[in-house]
C-alpha cells in the first residue's frame, strides 16, 4: 500500500480524554479505534520511550494516515476490528494492559470521503462500510432486505418514528431502479419524512444504515464482555460514544461490579469545542477503572 496522507481529523474531548484516563510513563496502552491518531498522539506522548501503544482499525487507510502521524512513536500496528481485542492481545503475548482507549465515531477523513457513503453531504456509492474489503453495503441492505427488516433497521438502530413508510416507498422505488448513490436514498426518505429543526430527515436512516452493515451495536457488545480480560486491575478504559444507543450499553457495563466509573455523568464537549468542531456536539465519553 503507498503511503497515506496524514489524516486531517480533529480528536473529540482530547483533553478531556488524556486527563481522565492518565495514562503514565512505561505503560501499555491500546486505541481500538485508532482512527486520525489523535488521541493516540497524545497518550503516546505520554508513554513516553519506555511504554507502548497498540493501535487498531478496521480501516487499513486509516491505519496508513496513523503511521505517517505517529512516526518515531513505539507504536504496534494492527488491523482489526476493536471486536477482536482479546484476540489481538493473545496473538501479542500481552495478557493485559494498562489502558484501553474506544472512540466509537468516525474520523473526519472517512465522513468527508464521499467514495465510502457515510454521509449525504455529497453525492457517492452507498456503501457505508468500515472495512472496504469485507462485508455488505448499504445499498446492498437497501436493494434486497424486506419491507419489514427495512423498518425494523430504521426504527431500532435509527429511532425513525416515520420507518414503516420510509421502507415501504424504498420497495416501490427500487422496483424501478435499484439504489446506487447516497442521494437516492436521502432525497427518497426526506420526501418521507418532515424536517425537524436543523437536523436533516436523512439523518437517522442514515445512522442506521450504517449500524447496520458494519454491525456496531454487536459489535460494541463483544467489546464491553471482553474488556475485563484485558485490562489489569487499576487500569482505566475510555469509551467516547455519539448516539443514547452505544452510551446506553456503555453506561450498564461501567455498572458492574469488575468496574469503578470515574465518571458519574459523562463528559462532554464545551461550547467552545463545539464552535471549533460541531461534530463534537453528540460526544460522550465514560470512564472506569478496573477492580
Amino acid at each position: 500500500m503507498p503511503p497515506q496522507p496524514e489524516s486531517q481529523h480533529v480528536p473529540v474531548l482530547f483533553e478531556e480524554t488524556l486527563r481522565l484516563l492518565a495514562p503514565q510513563p512505561g505503560e501499555i496502552w491500546v486505541d481500538c479505534t485508532l482512527g486520525g491518531a489523535g488521541h493516540a498522539a497524545g497518550i503516546v506522548e505520554r508513554l513516553g520511550t519506555s511504554g507502548r501503544l497498540i493501535g487498531c482499525d478496521q480501516d487499513s487507510t486509516m491505519l496508513g494516515r496513523a503511521k505517517q502521524r505517529l512516526l518515531g512513536f513505539p507504536v504496534t500496528y494492527v488491523h482489526a476490528n476493536f471486536e477482536q481485542l482479546g484476540d489481538v492481545l493473545a496473538n501479542l503475548g500481552l495478557p493485559t494492559v494498562d489502558g484501553i482507549l474506544a472512540d466509537l465515531g468516525f474520523a473526519s477523513d472517512q465522513m468527508d470521503d464521499p467514495q465510502r457513503g457515510l454521509s449525504f453531504r455529497e453525492d457517492g456509492p452507498l456503501d457505508m462500510r468500515l472495512d472496504l474489503a469485507n462485508g455488505q453495503t448499504a445499498a446492498d441492505l437497501v436493494n434486497r432486505l424486506s419491507e419489514q427488516a427495512l423498518a425494523d433497521i430504521f426504527y431500532e438502530y435509527g429511532e425513525e418514528r416515520k420507518s414503516r413508510w420510509v421502507a415501504k416507498r424504498i420497495i416501490e422505488r427500487r422496483k424501478e431502479k435499484p439504489f446506487e448513490k447516497t442521494s437516492e436514498l436521502a432525497e427518497l426518505v426526506r420526501r418521507c419524512v418532515p424536517r425537524s429543526g436543523h437536523i436533516d430527515p436523512a439523518t437517522r436512516v442514515f445512522q442506521a444504515l450504517r449500524i447496520a452493515v458494519n454491525d456496531e451495536l454487536g459489535a460494541l457488545d463483544r467489546l464491553l464482555a471482553s474488556l475485563p480480560s484485558c485490562v489489569r486491575s487499576g487500569g482505566r478504559v475510555g469509551i467516547i460514544s455519539f448516539h443514547s444507543l452505544e452510551d446506553r450499553r456503555v453506561k450498564l457495563a461501567f455498572q458492574r461490579e469488575t468496574w469503578t466509573p470515574k465518571t458519574k455523568k459523562p463528559a462532554t464537549a464545551s461550547d467552545a469545542e463545539i464552535q471549533r468542531n460541531p461534530r463534537s456536539r453528540s460526544a460522550k465519553l465514560r470512564v472506569a477503572k478496573r477492580v
